[in-house]
């Protein structure tokens, strides 16, 4: 007996609302990161599932890298939020095991590694924020913080971190 709502063409055992609004957007989650230090990807506590700061890596190396205003544009750094936020939902799907426990999107923080000069910070933060809208909804908003700094680790454009609202575990259906 399968668990929960699968659909015949979906060879995960878990799948919602969630998991089928990325199914019809086109959206394929990445393998979560892993940690480049001496830290935990996520933690939860209460009804809150809170996440490192995410990097825009693929497969441990940074997909985009350099700074605002200096050698990346306003567009590749939204390319850079959007993937740090899909490795978020990366890391919250590994952690929950289910996405669908995700309630809503409480807080998103993006700090971007910018120029002095530069001062398009909410267009860049769009790239995570407008992906967040398309997958939860646009009744689902989200209060959001968006600063630039003089540096990031490992050279990375910016940081998306992460608070969700989560919801308890579903029960097992399967005998």
């Amino acid at each position: 007996m399968e668990e929960h709502m699968q659909s015949p063409t979906d060879n995960k055992t878990l799948t919602g609302v969630l998991s089928s609004r990325l199914d019809k957007l086109g959206i394929v989650l990445p393998a979560p990161p892993t940690p480049l230090g001496a830290y935990v990807e996520s933690s939860d506590t209460g009804d809150l599932l809170i996440l490192s700061g995410m990097l825009p890596v693929v497969n441990r190396k940074l997909a985009i890298s350099g700074r605002l205003g200096e050698n990346l544009s306003v567009k590749e750094g939204q390319d850079a939020a959007r993937v740090a936020a899909l490795n978020a939902l990366a890391v919250a799907r590994e952690h929950l095991g289910d996405l669908d426990r995700i309630k809503k999107l409480v807080k998103l923080t993006v700090l971007i590694a910018t120029t002095e000069q530069f001062v398009d910070h909410a267009p860049v933060a769009d790239g995570a924020s407008k992906l967040f809208v398309q997958i939860f909804g646009p009744e689902a908003s989200n209060v959001r913080l968006v600063y630039g700094v003089q540096s990031l680790p490992v050279s990375a454009p910016l940081i998306v971190d992460v608070i969700f609202e989560i919801g308890p575990a579903r029960e097992s259906t399967a005998q």
